[in-house]
């Protein structure tokens, strides 16, 4: 039988064509899907860029307030307890820092990371589809 005869079975080059369409439309929506990621991605990095500079001068005026406080108060007390009052200003501070600096790192090795919403989203998919139970 030809593939003209009107009992031939169609041309698996049909089949072939609608599939390698169909593949060029899944990756041509893919790298649509990588472009709009790369994009956002660049917008979040600016925009973490420029909070983060803010907070550095903040921290910077801030420091500076704390500096010209610590003197005043250092100076409005008497002669003879002005030792005492940068000693407990200076302990004070140091104390300051420390709980903060292990309330940061406390912060930073907390469980979950970049993307760790994403990913528990789609195992969870991956679950309801049947895909696997990991």
């Amino acid at each position: 039988m030809s593939q003209n005869e009107p009992g031939a079975k169609p041309a698996p080059a049909g089949l072939l064509e609608a599939l390698r369409r169909l593949v060029d439309h899944g990756l041509e929506l893919l790298q649509l899907r990588l472009s709009l990621l790369g994009t956002e991605l660049e917008a979040e990095k600016l925009r973490l860029f420029g909070a983060l500079l803010g907070a550095l001068m903040a921290l910077l005026f801030g420091g500076m307030a704390l500096g010209l406080l610590s003197l005043a108060v250092v100076l409005l007390c008497p002669d003879a307890w002005r030792w005492l009052a940068a000693l407990l200003l200076g302990v004070l501070y140091l104390g300051l820092a420390w709980g903060l600096w292990n309330r940061a790192q406390a912060r930073l090795s907390a469980p979950g990371g970049l993307f760790a919403a994403s990913l528990a989203e789609l195992k969870r998919d991956r679950q309801e589809l049947g895909g696997g139970a990991e």
